[in-house]
């Protein structure tokens, strides 16, 4: 690897297990995150995002291999402070102090990292939470529980920001402001892991997937990798009318599934290699009036991974 891209790797784990007494966690792990990257870090429960998510905060210890996060090692007391200032972390089960406003709540997470005072007021406006500044958290909901814990994971402008099922208690709207600020810190070049069970939701605004399952990785790579691993079919929904006498006669013979709905739209499932001669077809026919066509989707990729994985343990 060159010396350039040790420089732009934010994450790099080689190796790792991890166990707890005769259960291994994590079993050869070895990840890769640049610069700038938005990972999806995917899988049941169980199976090691957790724990993977407390190796890079140096909450826990590998029992073999090495984890690195900005070229240091996070139990390392000469690193450890540094990484940590400049990392980003919402948990998956918020734990605030009831008693204490939404701004003291704040301040009091800058005091802990150390960052600009002046930042809590803009984020509290950002996340949605001017209004409620001087309320008290026990008189918070779960959604605005969730707000103000993103904005505490913002402070500092941190270079690697952790979300661990961020959008639980968000509405549609503060749902789409997190997708929003995720996309943003991405062109400002953070590096952004997260950890969702909400699959359509990331999919938009990742660029590469991490499938786990019992502490190993099962995938990597980014969607259109991992379509082309698994060869899944797609979709192709056409509105309109096509000849039936035509080409459209020969699709039982072919690897082609068509289903007709309600006599004025086919929807059309095909192997990725017969996507543009399909698509030719379709676009000859005079009557056809629109079309969409649908890649498999990330949840299909995940359940693709899994179903292979639990396979291979019944053989």
């Amino acid at each position: 690897m060159s010396d350039t891209a040790m420089t732009d790797t934010v994450i790099q784990l080689n190796h790792v297990q991890l166990e707890y007494g005769k259960f291994r966690a994590l079993n050869d792990i070895s990840l890769l995150v640049p610069e700038g990257e938005v990972l999806g870090l995917l899988g049941h429960n169980g199976a090691g995002k957790t724990t993977t998510i407390k190796l890079l905060l140096g909450l826990l210890e590998s029992s073999a291999g090495s984890v690195s996060v900005f070229g240091g090692d996070p139990l390392d007391r000469e690193h450890a402070g540094k990484i940590r200032n400049n990392i980003g972390y919402l948990p998956e089960n918020l734990s605030f102090y009831p008693q204490l406003t939404g701004l003291e709540t704040l301040s009091y997470f800058a005091d802990l990292k150390g960052a600009n005072k002046k930042e809590k007021d803009s984020l509290l406006e950002e996340v949605g939470l001017a209004h409620a500044a001087h309320r008290k958290l026990k008189t918070y909901s779960k959604g605005m529980r969730q707000r103000l814990g993103l904005a505490q994971a913002l402070l500092n402008q941190p270079g690697l920001l952790i979300l661990d099922e961020p959008t639980v208690g968000l509405d549609p709207v503060a749902t789409q402001d997190l997708y929003l600020t995720i996309d943003k810190l991405k062109q400002q070049g953070a590096t952004v892991i997260l950890c969702s069970h909400v699959l359509s939701g990331i999919e938009e605004h990742i660029d590469r997937a991490v499938i786990l399952a019992k502490g190993c990785v099962l995938a990597d790579g980014s969607l259109e990798r991992l379509r082309a691993q698994t060869q899944l079919p797609m979709q192709i929904r056409v509105k309109g009318r096509i000849e039936e006498n035509g080409w459209l006669k020969d699709i039982s013979d072919s690897e082609i599934d068509l289903q007709r709905i309600n006599g004025s739209q086919y929807l059309f499932t095909c192997p990725i290699s017969e996507k543009v001669s399909l698509l030719k077809n379709i676009m000859a026919e005079d009557s056809v009036n629109d079309l969409e066509i649908h890649a498999p989707s990330l949840e299909a990729i995940y359940q693709f991974y899994n179903r292979h994985a639990s396979a291979l343990e019944k053989e």
